[in-house]
């Protein structure tokens, strides 16, 4: 069908009012996800087939996004062809409008392309703001957009130590929340990355007070439930003295969601989905003369 196409489209959004980026079950009334706002945004597009969005990577209640991923199957009426990716994108941020959601860019991909199981790699980026007393003290770029701390400075040689810790290959159990997804998923993953660096504002130019961010970064092919956050924590309690190197070791070797200490998960809203990755070759899509025509015309 030569108007049928199937899209892989790159979104950002600040989560702050959304009930994260799945679709919110129809009796949570007054609530929404992100997914509900793009999957509006296409049916404005009045494609003929139903629509359906599938979402790369799930993200949870005040957590932000630069970048995830969703594909979806577009057929146009009276035998139109497929829309041109940059028409695409401009034509999804019309009809999104105010939300605080943008499609920054599109791919077409062959029909077999699945976002979730071709991703390659997922970065996480959680924003840590020192010597905040209170809220108003931040630049409003960065409220609920970063943890703010009261500590005015963190020991980062622990935090690195305990981020050593976390690379490779480990059973993660400790370090997930429990969900109705806790019996079928593996809890062995692989973390290439867990790093530390200095961060900054976002208005770090335009700001009358300095102030200190730092950044925790995350990357994997795929995590846990909340399993993020709770790093982040445990990173951000070694840095505080609140547990030492040796206690993070012995949270990590426990395997036991219960071992986690209580209210040591970062909030949600200084977290971000920084990307999604994807081989190059799995996004390539080559259009396939149809059987009538004449491939040299």
């Amino acid at each position: 069908m030569h108007n049928w196409a199937r899209y892989l489209i790159f979104f950002q959004y600040i989560g702050t009012k959304y009930r994260g980026v799945v679709k919110v079950p129809p009796h949570q009334l007054g609530q929404s996800g992100v997914q509900e706002h793009l999957e509006e945004a296409i049916k404005r597009l009045r494609p003929v087939n139903p629509v359906s969005l599938s979402v790369s990577s799930r993200t949870d209640t005040g957590v932000h996004a630069l970048s995830n991923s969703a594909h979806f199957d577009l057929q146009r009426k009276d035998d139109k062809p497929p829309f041109t990716e940059d028409v695409l994108v401009k034509a999804l941020n019309f009809h999104i409008k105010e939300q605080q959601i943008r499609v920054t860019h599109a791919n077409r991909v062959p029909d077999d392309f699945h976002a979730r199981y071709r991703a390659q790699s997922r970065t996480y980026i959680y924003r840590i703001a020192l010597g905040v007393t209170h809220h108003t003290l931040l630049p409003l770029t960065d409220w609920n957009l970063c943890w703010s701390l009261r500590n005015t400075e963190l020991d980062i040689d622990a935090m690195h130590e305990a981020a050593a810790l976390l690379v490779g290959t480990h059973d993660f159990s400790s370090f997930r929340a429990v969900n109705s997804d806790l019996p079928f998923k593996n809890p062995v993953k692989t973390m290439d990355v867990v790093a530390i660096q200095p961060g900054s504002s976002f208005a770090h130019s335009h700001f009358h007070r300095q102030l200190q961010f730092w950044e925790l970064t995350f990357k994997s092919r795929s995590f846990l439930y909340k399993q993020v956050r709770r790093m982040a924590g445990v990173l951000v309690a070694a840095g505080q003295g609140l547990l030492s190197v040796s206690q993070v070791k012995h949270i990590l070797d426990a395997r036991d969601t219960l071992a986690f200490p209580q209210g040591v998960a970062a909030p949600a809203h200084g977290l971000f989905l920084k990307s999604v990755d994807y081989k190059e070759s799995d996004l390539l899509f080559s259009q396939k003369p149809d059987a009538t025509e004449d491939p040299e015309t």
